[in-house]
């Protein structure tokens, strides 16, 4: 005799304290970002403050302060944290793996080895081209250097995995170009000392050179990733069912996989070229969703997003404030709360 199946009444009951859930942590995420906005406006050489934001509206240099400085590096940190979180998703549940984040496959060590090349050429260079010439490849040419680097790291690691069918062999295969081309880095650094200092700069990351054209591609890319991590979805869904199960259910798991990877590789690359290496947010972000508001990945990857840009927000402004007028890296500042954050959740589960 088949077991009774629960009424749409029931099932609608069941799904409301879950439901709630996911609006309590909407709300709370656009109010977070809503003041996280607000004092990143408010935060200046002098730290936090807003009768300074006030002052700095009505004087003379609003424009230059708010608009061209305090504004596209705010508004940076909240796309930057939005496809780092977003990022942070995929991979999790790429890999069926809430300890992946968006670095593993060689994205992180392909960057570090782009804007190295970049700034020891530059450096090398420098006796034989004007100082003018040199600044330009140092602002233009990172971003530039750590984006293809970023894509190329990728590509190598799907070169050694033989595309994306094998999760296991992909995730070893982004580890040996990892450490392969970290290598290669440090290689160009003893060659090239004076490209040490920036490529330093670049791995503890900074939101400080955000302007308005970064902006604009940092935009582009989130709309068209959450777009395309949205129409994969289901498939997400799907693969934490297994590999079998999915393939049961009409999956073509090799390209499925591809197509995350490329989305993945797509949303790291942009933050990183923008910001440098910014730890743990992508990491940490999906985790936090998951305990406050779980759900599919349909409401997963937004909110992941949403929280990831909440929490490089207030990291930037915590970097800006907490030593004023000096700054602290917000990858030092994303590290520490991160890495605080994940001690607390061994402890729990140790007790537990």
């Amino acid at each position: 005799m088949a077991a009774p199946q629960p009424s749409a009444t029931q099932s609608a009951a069941a799904a409301g304290p879950d439901l709630r859930r996911r609006r309590r942590l909407a709300i709370g995420l656009l109010a977070a970002l809503v003041l996280g906005v607000a004092a990143g406006l408010a935060t200046g050489s002098g730290g936090f403050s807003l009768r300074g934001l006030w002052a700095d509206l009505h004087g003379p240099d609003a424009a230059l302060l708010i608009g061209h400085i305090r504004a596209p590096r705010t508004l940076g940190a909240l796309l930057i944290g939005a496809l780092l979180g977003l990022a942070g998703a995929i991979s999790q549940g790429l890999f069926r793996n809430p300890l992946a984040d968006p670095y593993l496959l060689g994205c992180a060590a392909g960057a570090g080895l782009g804007v190295v090349l970049v700034l020891a050429a530059a450096a090398l260079g420098g006796a034989a081209i004007s100082l003018a010439t040199v600044a330009w490849i140092e602002r233009t040419g990172l971003v530039a250097a750590a984006f293809i680097g970023a894509l190329a790291g990728v590509s190598l690691t799907l070169m050694l995995a033989h595309g994306a069918a094998h999760t296991l062999r992909l995730l070893l295969a982004g580890v040996v170009v990892g450490v392969m081309l970290g290598a290669m880095s440090d290689l160009v650094t003893v060659a090239s000392p004076d490209a040490l200092r920036g490529k330093q700069a670049f791995m503890l990351g900074s939101t400080s050179f955000l302007g308005w054209p970064a902006l604009a591609w940092l935009a582009a890319g989130l709309v068209l990733l959450m777009a395309l991590a949205r129409r994969y979805a289901r498939a997400l869904d799907a693969l934490t069912l297994g590999d079998d199960s999915a393939a049961s259910l009409g999956l073509d798991l090799a390209r499925v996989r591809l197509a995350l990877v490329l989305m993945l590789s797509l949303g790291t690359g942009l933050a990183v070229a923008q910001a440098g290496l910014v730890a743990f947010v992508g990491l940490v972000a999906p985790h936090l969703v998951r305990r406050a508001a779980p759900g599919a990945h349909g409401w997963l990857l937004v909110a992941s997003a949403g929280m990831g840009a909440a929490l490089l927000l207030g990291a930037d402004v915590i970097s800006r404030a907490l030593i004023a007028p000096e700054e602290l890296p917000v990858g030092v500042v994303t590290a520490v709360l991160g890495g605080m954050y994940l001690v607390w959740l061994l402890k729990q589960r140790t007790v537990s």
